[in-house]
């Protein structure tokens, strides 16, 4: 088969121990993202089969149809939203879902977590430029970072990210306040976790507040500029989820009047982020490039499992296949 990888920005894909399954196949790795149907038209018609690395790239229905050789995509984790399934279904085209796994972005949540706290990043860049115990050249803004043990940490779904991320925060001392649907908040009773009175409280009481959300129709914009102006003025709010679960335009605003006082991103509307965007240019942020699941480990399970559904699919035994 023809095969093409997607939007590997780092190059890695080819230097895993899995990629050598491919053996055998035509392999193209693409390192850029092409922009607009028309240009991934022309870059993918070639194609038998498409390697998503998540959602960096979407399928649209402009795009699908315009793939006449295309019969199958396999994704690595799970489908969310990013291609058009009825489309894909109406062309012929199979679709595989991967497997996944929490520890990485669990990880890196807490990372940022500890780093925004700390100031680290801010104490780090300035040590390079020989300023000693400095987190800013503001006066007002050169404050001491802060320690999580007895602080709130607030956690919005209680899913396997979300279950990890409590049960660090519980193992740092922090107070762990769930909020979520229903589901959500009965498994967090049944783990001994506290569940917000309601969800203005939820925002209100949190010191660290992190979105463990799936981006769907009922969840897109769930996080309003209410709910962040409720944040204390020392709060940090985390997103390595979704960064479409907030209200467009909602964070920067809040974080311009203060309330949260900090963010630390991992996910942004427009990836890759463009030098531009305002959030790099705001002290009360620390961001970093969408790493939650970008770790070798990580990609090790994502790409083995893509690829033995490539194989089991020209075997002409289908597995793990994804239906409208």
């Amino acid at each position: 088969m023809k095969i093409a990888i997607l939007d590997d920005y780092q190059d890695v894909v080819r230097r895993l121990d899995c990629f050598s399954m491919l053996d055998g196949h035509e392999v193209k790795v693409f390192t850029n993202s092409a922009r607009g149907a028309g240009q991934l038209a022309i870059r993918l018609a070639p194609f038998d089969a498409l390697v998503l690395i998540r959602e960096r790239t979407p399928l649209a229905r402009a795009l699908l149809t315009r793939l006449p050789n295309l019969k199958l995509i396999a994704q690595t984790g799970k489908v969310s939203g990013h291609i058009d399934l009825v489309t894909a279904a109406e062309c012929g085209i199979t679709i595989t879902e991967g497997v996944g796994d929490p520890t990485a972005p669990a990880e890196l949540t807490w990372a940022l977590i500890m780093s925004a706290m700390r100031k680290l990043p801010h104490y780090i860049n300035n040590l390079k430029d020989g300023l000693w115990q400095t987190a800013s050249m503001s006066w007002e803004k050169n404050t001491l970072g802060r320690s999580l043990k007895g602080r709130t940490l607030a956690i919005w779904g209680y899913g396997r990210i979300g279950r990890q991320v409590a049960a660090y925060g519980k193992a740092f001392g922090m107070d762990v306040l769930i909020w979520g649907s229903e589901s959500s908040q009965a498994a967090a009773v049944q783990d001994g976790m506290r569940v917000a009175d309601s969800r203005e409280a939820f925002f209100a009481e949190a010191g660290v507040l992190s979105l463990h959300l799936r981006l769907n129709d009922h969840t897109r914009g769930i996080v309003t500029a209410e709910d962040l102006a409720r944040m204390k003025a020392d709060a940090i709010f985390v997103n390595t989820s979704r960064a479409e679960l907030v209200a467009p335009d909602a964070l920067v605003s809040a974080l311009q009047n203060g309330h949260p006082g900090f963010a630390a991103l991992d996910v942004f509307e427009s990836e890759p982020l463009l030098p531009a965007s305002p959030l790099l240019r705001m002290e009360n942020v620390i961001a970093t490039p969408h790493l939650g699941y970008v770790e070798k480990d990580s990609y090790e399970l994502y790409f083995r499992s893509a690829f033995q559904n490539i194989l089991d699919y020209t075997a002409g035994s289908p597995k793990n296949v994804l239906k409208p």
